[in-house]
């Protein structure tokens, strides 16, 4: 298992250096292992909509930054096929906020992730589910995964 945790980290410093949109906003990654991650971020000025309160827009990015990270943990580079979120209460200026994502599943190319935003007091701030699709390529290609070293003869 520590050799997992070890690749999934070096597969989200990869992806993190040219993560512009998630170090712009100031996230922060707190945990990474395989098929799963956790980012951070504090709601600032910029992010509050008319209401008063954070832009949905950029609780479904810090959401979607987690299942990033997480479909990306295991050396097999995944993109977004499909996402949804449900918000359940709004976050307000100043608040930090924490993004938790699982794999729940996989098949062939494609895995199930599920995502939950929470505020600084723990409380559910959105529930996002994305479906990711493998693209066939490694960040490390010498690294084999382990199914498939486990296979070799």
């Amino acid at each position: 298992m520590a050799e997992g945790n070890a690749l999934a980290r070096a597969c989200a410093e990869a992806m993190w250096q040219d993560d512009r949109a998630s170090r712009a906003l100031g996230m922060e990654i707190l945990a990474v292992a395989p098929g799963r991650a956790r980012l951070a971020m504090t709601v600032g000025a910029g992010m509050v909509n008319g209401h008063g309160t954070c832009h949905g827009g950029f609780i479904f990015l810090l959401a979607d930054s987690a299942f990033a990270f997480a479909c990306n943990s295991e050396n097999e580079k995944a993109v977004a096929q499909h996402c949804a979120i449900t918000f359940l209460r709004p976050a307000r200026r100043g608040e930090r906020l924490q993004a938790e994502a699982e794999k729940r599943g996989e098949a062939g190319r494609s895995g199930i992730y599920d995502i939950t935003v929470r505020g600084a007091d723990g409380t559910v701030i959105a529930e996002f589910r994305g479906q990711s699709r493998r693209l066939g390529e490694r960040f490390f290609p010498e690294q084999v995964p382990e199914e498939a070293a486990d296979a070799a003869p």
